[in-house]
Formats: structure tokens, C-alpha cells, sequence
């Protein structure tokens, strides 16, 4: 019998704005893996199509870690624990789970592996990738919807220079992570 493993990843960790996702996987047997790839090498598009192929056909939950939690914890521990999140979630107890990056979740009677670059090399992770990304940036376009000058459906909540100059005229919104350099610099300047 072929062991179970699951793909996990993280998504939202470099963003100004929102909570982190973390998404888990377990491949079908039938699932062509070589249509998965790290969910930032693809279009939107494509990464639309692989995450309903991959929420059709797998086994996939997803953790969130919320913008209080980011700024409680700091981002690196509420990334874990959105990650932590995803693997309880699953409705099958893998036998191994592959992590992303290069820190593991505290999750007792799992067996845990980092990959670094994993996105890149293992499909499992890959489809995690996509999911977890597909389903963040549909929340901040949802937020985006109320706070347009932003465009966070172009720049997801990252600190483009766009970006950047609209916290600096329109300040900072409850959405923003105000720990996160450039907000806090804005935030109380020097």
C-alpha cells in the first residue's frame, strides 16, 4: 500500500495586509502531477483551474492565522500555525507531511518534513500552493472591494510601491499589519 503524504505551504506571509494561509494536500492517485508547479510560476488563471481540478479530485484542507495572531505571534509563528491548522483539518491522517521552507509546525503524532523550495519540487506541496494562494487572494479581492485605492486585486496586500504610497495618502486600514516595517514606519515616523 502506498504510503499517504501530504503537501503543505504557506501563502500571505510578505503581505501588509490580512491573515496568512497555509493549505494542505493529499494527492489522488489519478491526478496528472506534472500540471502542478509552484503556484507563483503560473497565471491566475491557471492556478484557478488547477485549484478546483485539486479540490475536485484530492483531499485538501486549508488553516488561516489571523492579522491578530500575525501581530501576536509575529508572522513566521502564525504561518506555523495556520500550517498547523491545514494538516488537523485534513479528513485523512497522512502517514508523512511535507513542509515547505525550512521551520516545522509543534503538531504531536505527525510525522513532519521540511523541503526547502518544496513549491518548486514536490507536487504535493505544489498543489497546496495553489489552493492556498487561490483562496487568499479571493479574500483580499473581497477586501479590495471596500478599500479600492489600495488595489490589493492587483497587488494581493503586498508592499509594491503602489501600494506603498496609498497607506502614505490614505493611511492605514484595519486590514493593515501594523508590526510589518513599511506600515509601522509610516505609522510613527522618525
Amino acid at each position: 500500500m502506498k504510503k499517504i503524504i501530504a503537501g503543505v505551504d504557506e501563502v500571505g506571509r510578505g503581505s501588509l495586509v490580512g491573515p496568512v494561509y497555509a493549505a494542505a494536500v493529499i494527492l489522488d492517485k489519478k491526478v496528472d502531477k506534472k500540471k502542478l508547479k509552484d503556484s507563483k510560476k503560473l497565471s491566475k488563471k491557471n492556478r484557478e483551474i488547477l485549484d478546483v481540478y485539486i479540490k475536485k479530485t484530492c483531499i485538501w484542507a486549508i488553516g488561516s492565522a489571523s492579522l491578530k495572531e500575525i501581530e501576536k505571534y509575529n508572522i513566521l509563528n502564525a504561518s506555523l500555525l495556520a500550517m498547523k491548522r491545514a494538516i488537523k483539518k485534513l479528513k485523512k491522517k497522512p502517514q508523512l507531511v511535507l513542509i515547505d521552507g525550512n521551520k516545522l509546525p509543534k503538531i504531536h503524532n505527525y510525522n513532519l518534513k521540511n523541503i526547502i523550495k518544496g513549491d518548486q519540487k514536490i507536487p504535493e506541496i505544489s498543489a497546496a500552493s495553489i489552493i492556498a494562494k487561490v483562496s487568499r487572494d479571493r479574500l483580499i479581492s473581497r477586501m479590495s472591494k471596500k478599500f479600492k485605492k489600495y488595489l490589493w486585486n492587483k497587488n494581493s496586500g503586498y508592499g509594491t510601491k503602489n501600494h506603498i504610497k496609498a497607506i502614505k495618502k490614505f493611511g492605514v486600514t484595519k486590514y493593515h499589519r501594523r508590526t510589518f516595517q513599511p506600515v509601522h514606519n509610516i505609522l510613527s515616523p522618525r
